[in-house]
């Protein structure tokens, strides 16, 4: 009785086991079929191999099948310049549920490119460049939401691209030299760089959607139909709708719309008369609450304030902040009449260039709700000109009333951080890797000086940005708009001097991520901060960093340096960021490295 139990239990555990091993034995076999069928259904080229249903493709070493190490599972498939003449068994190869990278480049593969592909849900890089493939891009595509890579060129691809936008993370799309045809969909082209996006040569066209001028005419030539930027070929002015619906009325529909539209023209004229007629009595005149700088090429100017705003506040001081150097006979009065150029509006008030009657130009930030009492403010103000630092620009002057606060700067004609991210050009100044580690560390040692001075006031910058980093007359970067912002609003919400802090260095953070890729914050910063964290994840580092550095011979290692430095600063995690000290160390010890590198490689 007792053998019998044992051997009762014997059975159940053999049939677990085997249980257990039928998924894998189930993966390996489709994988072996996928093989076949992409091979033309050889047997060569599967000996050749190594590829057995009855053998492990992690621990037998199946050639061309790399596997994730922890979970023992087929991680990438690359079965490159093989001569393989088949066609893709989607259905199969999907199997394999860790499969995130498959490349089949430089093959004779013929046939379409299957829908089922979306079945492979965890796939991040698919290469299919170099084969005979044919038919259209399946709509199926999109369902692949976490691809980065997408290689389709040198096929015979046509019809219409599936709206390949709805992938959020894709950071490359190739698909040159096929026959594709119709619009090219809104891609997030701000994700690719020139290397990473090329629909050259196929039969696109319409306009280039926007921001697709910032990869150049080498992505998108050889498509007959396309117009737009960066192409030379300006795109005509589309029919408006107005057109349309003129083509559709009849004779007599058209001559009543005609008599409508006059007859309000008539009515308009009429109002519009009286309306001059009454303002022309009239001796005292309302001016705007405020006039919008008009085009510089028009050579007219706006004034900061209304007149009704400057007759209030006439009793109001302008507070000058003096230092060797400063403007100390600045006058609060000529400063409201003198002409103003609106250069930004922002989240926290508008930005001036004011022309002073002797030909000084100055800096005004208008802040319309900063979050503080008119004291408060004064506070502030006194107690930053108190902490100075050379990479910090210093106030010279403010004002502060119940309803507006106005900050007073020298004008610096070399613009911000922000202007060279997206390509403006300075004569004399490369923007390379020695001036970005330039900038990283001048920024991070005004900040780490501001946060040793002020946070114990609760005062941080609150709202550090790549447009508020200024360039003086040497080219040194210069924090501005230091302390405006009392609840210093970022990706956190809490407040106090440590919360302040987290949400500067994850502010910092997110510059070291623009001047590591040369993309600019364009909506949300925590936007940059995903994508380059999705490229990381998938050990693919080197595609986050801008071309422009790469090409430039800038040092891989010193850009992975600075790029963990960045990915401390934007820790989900306020409590997991490091101070600014310890920040402005790390990078000062980078730019250390970068410069001891670069004197032993002078000759």
């Amino acid at each position: 009785m007792e053998w019998s139990s044992t051997l009762s239990w014997l059975m159940s555990l053999l049939l677990l086991i085997c249980s257990g091993n039928s998924e894998e034995y189930a993966v390996r076999l489709s994988l072996v079929g996928f093989l076949q069928v992409l091979s033309g259904n050889g047997t060569g080229i599967i000996e050749r191999l190594g590829w057995s249903a009855a053998t492990d493709p992690c621990t037998d070493g199946w050639n061309g099948v790399t596997c994730n190490n922890s979970t023992s599972s087929v991680y990438k498939i690359k079965l490159e310049e093989l001569g393989l003449r088949g066609t893709i068994d989607a259905g199969r190869l999907c199997q394999a549920p860790s499969l995130a990278v498959v490349s089949l480049l430089h093959n004779a593969i013929r046939g379409d490119i299957p829908p089922e592909i979306s079945d492979c849900g965890r796939l991040t890089h698919l290469y299919l460049g170099g084969n005979r493939l044919a038919g259209s891009l399946p709509p199926s595509l999109t369902l692949l939401g976490n691809l980065k890579v997408l290689d389709v060129s040198d096929n015979d691809f046509s019809g219409e691209l599936p709206d390949l936008a709805k992938i959020s993370g894709l950071v490359g799309f190739l698909a040159q030299n096929n026959r594709l045809h119709g619009t090219i969909p809104g891609f997030r082209f701000g994700n690719f760089d020139r290397r990473r996006f090329d629909v050259s040569n196929n039969l696109f066209a319409g306009p280039i959607p926007p921001g697709g001028d910032r990869l150049g005419q080498t992505s998108f030539i050889g498509n007959p139909g396309l117009c737009g930027k960066p192409l030379p070929v300006a795109c005509p002015p589309s029919p408006s709708k107005e057109d349309h619906k003129s083509l559709k009325l009849s004779r007599e529909k058209a001559i009543m719309f005609s008599g409508y539209i006059a007859l309000g023209l008539v009515l308009f004229l009429f109002v519009t008369y009286k309306l001059i007629h009454r303002k022309k009595k009239t001796k005292h005149t309302k001016i705007a609450d405020e006039k919008i700088a008009s085009d510089s090429s028009s050579g007219k100017s706006s004034i900061l304030w209304s007149s009704t705003e400057a007759s209030a506040t006439a009793t109001s001081s302008l507070i000058v902040l003096k230092r060797p150097g400063t403007m100390t006979d600045l006058k609060f009065d000529e400063l409201l009449k003198a002409p103003a150029e609106l250069l930004g509006r922002g989240r926290n008030g508008s930005l001036y260039k004011v022309t002073m009657a002797d030909g000084t130009s100055l800096a005004v930030k208008r802040i319309k709700d900063c979050g503080t009492s008119a004291a408060e403010f004064r506070r502030r103000m006194e107690r930053m000109d108190i902490a100075r630092h050379p990479n910090v620009l210093p106030a010279v002057a403010f004002h502060c009333s119940t309803q507006e606060k106005l900050v007073v700067y020298e004008y610096q004609r070399n613009g911000s951080l922000l202007s060279l991210l997206q390509g403006r050009q300075l004569d004399g100044v490369a923007f390379d890797w020695s001036y970005r580690l330039r900038v990283a560390a001048g920024v991070a040692e005004g900040l780490a000086a501001m946060h040793r001075e002020l946070l114990a006031d609760g005062i941080g910058h609150g709202n550090l940005k790549s447009s508020n980093i200024l360039l003086n007359n040497v080219m040194d970067p210069c924090i501005s708009e230091c302390g405006l912002v009392a609840d210093g609003r970022s990706v956190e919400n809490a407040g106090g001097g440590s919360a302040v802090a987290a949400a500067d260095v994850h502010a910092f953070g997110i510059i070291l991520l623009e001047l590591l890729t040369g993309k600019p914050v364009r909506n949300e910063p925590s936007e940059l901060a995903r994508w380059v964290n999705s490229v990381v994840r998938e050990e693919w580092t080197v595609e986050v960093f801008d071309e422009a550095l790469v090409s430039g011979g800038a040092s891989e290692g010193g850009m992975v340096q600075l790029l963990q430095v960045a990915l401390r600063c934007v820790h989900p995690s306020p409590a997991a960021r490091p101070s600014m000290d310890h920040v402005a160390a790390m990078v000062n010890t980078v730019r250390e490295e970068e410069d001891e590198r670069s004197e032993v490689s002078e000759p």
